[in-house]
């Protein structure tokens, strides 16, 4: 497997090995050993599965107390995937990074304790899943809003206004979230 470090300390990018023929491919989603070596810690309590069309966006969400990392892929159809560090004192708080998942990218994104995520269906329709380190806690659960100016991001909306839950819409902007509400670094 292939990991690329990403400009937000602990995000990475990773790149399965993937064994293909005329028959299809085989590739190994995650193993416990290789993936902490890497950084991305085991064990993994909980996966989701989500299933949204095009211009579905989903997020900015995050859980503290019980912070979840995240080891985010697409099945079918393509996204983009966001991570946005909200960890009171990190030199890279409020910044984010954006990148397409993709069933034909097979790419991975590994999104640590402490950093918001969000996606945006780019495909006619999206199935995405992820493994969390912690399980869904919805009374430390947080939203932030996905246009929020003070983190600025640059979503593939082609002009059309992305369709969102009643909860996503009414979430606050990082700067109205009580410091205390937020992770350390």
């Amino acid at each position: 497997m292939k990991v690329l470090e990403t400009s937000l300390p602990g995000v990475l990018i990773i790149e399965p090995r993937v064994f293909g023929d005329a028959r299809g491919f085989f590739m190994e989603t995650y193993q416990a050993e290789r993936y902490a070596e890497v950084g991305v810690p085991a064990p993994f309590v909980q996966d989701n599965l989500s299933y949204s069309s095009k211009g579905v966006l989903r997020g900015l969400h995050l859980q503290h107390p019980r912070a979840q990392g995240k080891l985010v892929q697409v099945l079918a159809g393509a996204v983009f995937d966001v991570a946005v560090d909200v960890r009171r004192g990190s030199p890279s708080f409020g910044r984010w990074l954006g990148i397409e998942l993709s069933a034909e990218n097979r790419r991975q994104l590994w999104i640590p304790p402490g950093f918001a995520h969000g996606f945006l269906v780019t495909s006619e329709s999206a199935l995405f899943i992820y493994k969390n380190t912690e399980y869904y806690s919805p009374e430390t659960e947080l939203g932030i809003r996905w246009d929020d100016p003070s983190i600025g991001i640059q979503w593939p909306l082609d002009g059309v206004a992305p369709e969102l839950s009643h909860k996503d819409r009414m979430a606050p902007y990082l700067s109205e979230i009580p410091p205390e509400r937020l992770p350390g670094d």
